[in-house]
């Protein structure tokens, strides 16, 4: 393996809203994001991984409401929910926190003092809808009515789900408040603004530099081509949210404080680890930042982040790597078809590592949508996982438990092969830093093709029966069991519960830096199952399930 300069990374994934379940989509996200953390602590860097829940804004204070109960209880419920599913997963957050804390109410302050100090904000009247009966400004999706284009009743104030229209909600017709039923009426307010175009010129440096995805940054420049215009950052009370200082009844806007809240969730692990806060965030930080989100909200980060960064004076990402939205055979997750999977629900009936490869399988650098064909899904992980690579180790240990007291070979009978599967790792290795992640499975299968293909070839079954061959045996399963070996390290961060399975068996590390020469004399232990394979029953009890928490909620 080619020794690599030690890196310190910090990495995030976008934060999930406090207002309800995680699903598979944001689990997507999250397996993409755990891999490449995995991968980069199995190469020896120092990798952090930080996250958060996305706790403000008007939907938790209704949500609450509705409820009985005080958003802070809300949001504590959920956040409990939404660790426990990522846990389920195998997600490997070193912190996961809030953005209702105390580190996230100070740096947003904190940030808007410099932005305003800096002429980067600015306050101007704006007319908007306003609910009498609820005593609050609507936003878009609090209005309801019917389409001015096509006249389908009962659409959202800014656009059309029949028609797909878009337009202001004063176009609708017979607007209502979605939140009492109310007809809106128009009011002035004062709100405040970052003045975004006052940084275009950055902004441009920043898209042209290289560090986004061709197609993210192709899309931010049409934004950038089109003019920017300054970004409403305040809302009106009642809102749950921090408060704007010296601005009483004024509260910043959710997706001001959100991205924050990667700054004050890895402060609050700096705060219990001791490592250096300032290190990774200062303007001219030597250490390496790097988003994971969805397209939907590349504007934010891509734009709104890097640019209230650099105001600020702190340092923006390294880079921002987003990916497409997940369907469900072939098509949008769908509630009546009982395709929206939420976590806890397929976490009741499959093994986490059955989606954590088949994600790993599918996923490439590019910002394609990822299709769970869950046919597919069956198939691919009970070909590949168990029928090739599991299939390795399960039919050599037997050979070496029976025979061999659980010891390989004193000698490799097969050097050059395993030095070819090791000398691939470099090669993988490169695919997995490139978020590569189908090609690095495809390698990795293409090598338990050739390791299934010389115990076929050397039948060891056969040459158990025949008197004398027991050398041979021996030598074969070793060979097969290091082989095994190798490609578990490459699936580590895939596979984890998988690879702590079988670091037990294998008595030895399967992080790549360990990963220097054949286990020679190795004691092994008694070798356990590591996978089973998925029984398509399973997936209809999913689904039967999933069309079944839709229902509960619609009751």
């Amino acid at each position: 393996m080619a020794d690599t300069p030690a890196r310190t990374i910090l990495v995030t994934s976008a934060l999930p809203y406090a207002n309800g379940s995680l699903h598979l989509g944001h689990l997507l996200e999250q397996v993409q994001t755990d891999i490449w953390v995995r991968f980069q602590k199995s190469r020896g860097h120092d990798c952090v991984y930080v996250c958060a829940d996305d706790a403000h804004g008007t939907a938790i204070m209704l949500t609450a409401e509705k409820r009985g109960i005080t958003p802070e209880e809300q949001i504590d419920s959920i956040r409990r929910e939404h660790e426990h599913d990522s846990a389920g997963f195998m997600i490997g957050f070193d912190n996961y926190y809030t953005t209702h804390s105390a580190e996230n109410r100070y740096w947003s302050e904190e940030i808007y003092r410099r932005l305003k100090a800096n002429g980067h904000i600015a306050s101007h009247t704006v007319t908007q809808a306003f609910d009498p009966e609820k005593q609050l400004f609507l936003a878009e999706r609090f209005i309801k009515g019917t389409c001015p284009r096509c006249k389908v009743p009962d659409q959202y104030g800014d656009n059309c789900e029949a028609c797909g229209a878009t337009y202001s909600p004063t176009d609708l017709i017979d607007p209502v408040s979605a939140i009492s039923g109310a007809t809106p009426i128009q009011k002035d307010s004062i709100h405040f603004f970052f003045t975004l175009p006052a940084l275009a010129d950055m902004l441009k440096k920043w898209i042209d530099s290289g560090t986004l995805q061709p197609q993210v940054a192709n899309k931010l420049r049409e934004w950038t081509d089109a003019g920017l215009q300054e970004w409403d950052i305040s809302r009106d009370a009642p809102y749950f949210g921090f408060e704007i200082p010296d601005e009483p009844g004024k509260y910043f806007y959710v997706w001001l404080d959100a991205p924050i809240g990667y700054i004050a969730s890895f402060e609050n692990y700096c705060n219990r680890s001791g490592r250096d806060f300032d290190r990774y965030w200062q303007q001219d930080a030597d250490t390496e930042l790097y988003h994971f989100i969805g397209k939907d909200i590349i504007n934010f980060h891509g734009l709104f982040w890097p640019a209230m960064l650099h105001s600020a004076g702190l340092r923006t990402p390294s880079a921002i790597y987003a990916h497409g939205f997940l369907t469900v055979n072939g098509t949008k997750m769908s509630k009546s078809r009982g395709t929206f999977i939420k976590a806890g629900t397929y976490l009741q009936h499959l093994d986490a590592e059955y989606l954590r490869y088949y994600f790993a399988a599918k996923l490439s650098a590019a910002v394609d949508d990822i299709d769970l064909n869950l046919e597919d899904f069956v198939q691919r992980v009970n070909a590949d996982v168990v029928g090739k690579i599991v299939n390795i180790a399960s039919r050599c240990a037997g050979f070496l438990r029976k025979g061999f007291d659980n010891r390989t070979a004193a000698t490799c009978a097969e050097p050059a092969m395993l030095a070819d599967f090791m000398a691939a790792g470099d090669a993988i290795a490169l695919l997995f830093e490139q978020r590569e992640y189908s090609k690095a499975v495809r390698s990795i299968v293409a090598l338990a093709d050739r390791a299934n293909q010389y115990i076929d070839e050397h039948k060891p079954w056969v040459l158990a029966r025949e008197p004398g061959r027991e050398k041979d045996v021996h030598a074969i399963c070793s060979v097969g069991i290091n082989l095994f070996r190798v490609l578990l390290t490459y699936l580590k961060p895939v596979l984890p519960a998988m690879a702590d399975k079988a670091e037990a068996f294998l008595n030895c590390s399967l992080d790549w830096t360990a990963l220097n020469g054949p286990l020679l004399d190795h004691q092994l232990a008694t070798f356990k199952p590591l996978l089973t394979r998925i029984d398509p029953a399973q997936i209809e009890a999913m689904l039967a399930a999933s069309a079944e928490d839709t229902r509960a909620e619609q009751t």
